[in-house]
């Protein structure tokens, strides 16, 4: 018998998923070393950025920022993915997974372009001089970055609360189990209110992640009015 039952028993997709974030990481943190930064280059940009490129929206999901942000993310996969990925079939898992993350990307993208227009908006109603004006968006657009697979791993969430809804989930903060229908819906009213709060040196993209869990729940859907589920 194996010694490694927990890798055996995993889905294709979902292990190699696990396998290419994880190797992902290690090559970003080795060019790192040698001061190349890939998050850079593959994480997400914004859309008027000199930096974004399209490809950026899905790149972005193999990037981490630090151990532990790639460990949740990966462990996360592990826990749900394989239970997602028998029910939906390997092929509609990578699809799902992949439109999770790009949903999660769009809806960024469509945050950020409110944020820079409130920005523009503040400055021009206080009489800022164009250059400057020009100057601050070239430089604020292209510190503007998202990495990580929170989104998709969000929309993964989504999907085992959908598809398996009296399935048993605990909280790590909250050892009791509830239905797994209730935990999704409260991962999503915290991650909303924490969107709205927008607390001060949060640099989580939480809108990010609901973007996952909206584009997984429309895909869920699509797929079900077709009865393919």
């Amino acid at each position: 018998m194996s010694r490694f039952v927990f890798w055996d028993r995993m889905e294709p997709a979902t292990k190699h998923l696990l396998l290419i974030t994880t190797l992902c990481f290690a090559v970003q943190v080795l060019c790192e070393h040698s001061g190349v930064r890939l998050d850079d280059v593959l994480g997400l940009h914004y859309w008027q950025a000199s930096k974004f490129n399209v490809m950026q929206t899905v790149s972005y999901m193999f990037m981490h920022g630090n151990f532990s942000h790639l460990f949740f993310n990966m462990f996360a996969l592990w826990m749900f993915g394989t239970t997602v990925e028998q029910r939906l079939g390997t092929r509609k898992f990578v699809i799902f997974y992949l439109v999770c993350g790009i949903g999660a990307a769009i809806i960024q993208e469509l945050t950020w372009s409110i944020n820079v227009n409130k920005l523009l908006g503040s400055l021009a109603a206080a009489d800022a001089n164009v250059l400057e004006i020009q100057a601050l968006k070239h430089s604020v657009l292209n510190q503007m970055v998202t990495i990580g697979a929170s989104g998709a791993v969000f929309g993964l969430l989504l999907a085992y609360g959908w598809l398996f809804p009296e399935a048993r989930v605990m909280f790590i903060f909250f050892p009791v189990p509830i239905p797994s229908r209730v935990f999704v819906a409260i991962y999503a009213v915290v991650e909303l209110l924490a969107g709205v709060a927008n607390f001060q040196f949060d640099n989580v993209a939480h809108y990010a992640h609901l973007g996952g869990m909206i584009f997984g729940a429309l895909i869920l859907y699509y797929w079900k009015i077709r009865k393919e589920l």
